[in-house]
C-alpha cells in the first residue's frame, strides 16, 4: 500500500492511472453490445486493421501524436468495415471467414509500413513499434488528456442511447417496428468499437487491445441476466483490469502495460467462472446438487405414501 500510494502522488503515474482506468471501464461497456451481438472477433480485426492507420498517420505527420493516431487508425477501422461488407456481400464467404481475411492482410500491411518506418528517413520513429504491446508510460499529457476524454465520450454515448442499443443488440425486428433506424444504430456501435480500439492501443497494444473490449464483458455474463447490471459489472472489471496493468508496470521498467492489463482480466474472468453467480461452474455444481437432493427427498417422500397407501388398498381388501 505504501508503494501504492508513493506511485500517486507522481502526477505523471496519476495522469496515467486514470486513463488506463478510464479506457478498462469504456472499453468494457462498449464490449458488452459487441458481445451480445456475436461480434467479438470485430475488436480484433479492428484493432489490427489499425496498425496500418498508425503508420501512415506518422510518416504524413511525422509525429506520434495519439490524435493523429485516433484519426488514421479510425479510417483504417472503417476500410476494414466495409472491406467486410464488400466480401460478404459480393462472394459466398462468411462473416467469419471475411473477418480473417481483412485482420490478417491489414496486419501484415501494418508491419510492412512499420518496417519502413523504422528503416527509412524518418525522425522521431523511435518507439513507434510500442503500439503492437502497448506501452501508457510513455503517453505525454496531451495523450493522456485526449484518451480521457474521448474515453468519457464513449461512457456517455452509451448512457444516453443504452435503449437504443439494448433493442438493437436483442431484438432488431421489433426496433425497426417501432421505427428506429436500426442500420445507424448498427453503424454507430460499430464507429464507437472503433474508437474504443483506436484510443486503447497506445496502452493496450494493437495485438491485445480486444481482449480488454471481450474478456470484462465475457466474465460479466456470469454474474448477472440483466443487460444494465451487465454493463456495469463489466464497466468495473475493465476499470479493475486497466487500473492493475498501469500499478503494476509501473513498479518495473520492464514490464509492459498491455500483457499486464490483459493477465488482470484474464484472472477476473476465471474468478468469474468459477464463483460466478448465475453461470459459475461451482454455483451450478451446488445447484445441482441441491436439486438432486430435493428430488432425493420427494421421490422417497412419495415412495413412502405409496407403500402406505398400498398397505391400507389391502387391509381394505381383506
Amino acid at each position: 500500500m505504501n508503494t501504492l500510494w508513493a506511485l500517486l502522488h507522481d502526477p505523471n503515474m496519476r495522469w496515467i492511472f486514470i486513463s488506463c482506468t478510464l479506457l478498462g471501464l469504456s472499453s468494457g461497456v462498449i464490449g458488452c453490445f459487441s458481445y451480445l451481438r456475436k461480434q467479438s472477433l470485430m475488436g480484433d480485426t479492428l484493432a489490427h486493421a489499425a496498425l496500418p492507420g498508425i503508420c501512415i498517420a506518422f510518416m504524413l505527420t511525422g509525429t506520434k501524436s495519439i490524435l493523429y493516431f485516433l484519426i488514421g487508425a479510425g479510417l483504417a477501422g472503417v476500410v476494414a468495415t466495409f472491406g467486410i461488407g464488400l466480401i460478404t456481400r459480393h462472394s459466398r464467404i462468411k462473416h467469419d471467414s471475411a473477418m480473417g481475411i481483412v485482420l490478417s492482410g491489414f496486419f501484415g500491411l501494418g508491419i510492412v509500413l512499420l518496417t519502413i518506418v523504422q528503416h527509412g528517413g524518418y525522425g522521431n520513429q523511435a518507439g513507434l513499434d510500442k503500439f503492437l504491446f502497448g506501452q501508457a508510460a510513455s503517453m505525454i499529457g496531451s495523450d493522456v488528456l485526449t484518451l480521457s476524454i474521448v474515453s468519457l465520450f464513449l461512457i456517455t454515448i452509451c448512457y444516453f442511447l443504452f435503449k437504443q442499443f439494448k433493442l438493437v443488440s436483442f431484438d432488431p425486428g421489433f426496433a425497426k417496428g417501432i421505427g428506429y433506424s436500426v442500420g445507424f444504430y448498427e453503424q454507430l456501435l460499430m464507429l464507437l468499437m472503433v474508437v474504443a480500439v483506436v484510443v486503447g492501443i497506445q496502452a493496450v497494444g494493437v495485438i491485445l487491445v480486444a481482449s480488454l473490449i471481450i474478456t470484462p464483458a465475457v466474465s460479466a455474463r456470469y454474474w448477472t441476466d440483466r443487460l444494465g447490471v451487465m454493463v456495469a459489472v463489466s464497466g468495473v472489471f475493465g476499470a479493475i483490469s486497466g487500473a492493475t496493468g498501469a500499478i503494476v508496470s509501473s513498479t518495473a521498467s520492464s514490464l509492459p502495460t498491455g500483457p499486464l492489463t490483459v493477465l488482470a482480466a484474464t484472472a477476473l474472468f476465471v474468478l468469474s467462472l468459477l464463483f460466478g453467480s448465475k453461470r459459475g461452474l461451482l454455483i451450478r455444481r451446488l445447484v445441482q446438487q441441491r436439486m438432486k437432493r430435493r428430488l432425493g427427498f420427494a421421490y422417497e417422500e412419495q415412495a413412502a405414501t405409496a407403500s402406505v397407501d398400498e398397505r391400507i388398498n389391502k387391509e381394505a381388501a381383506l
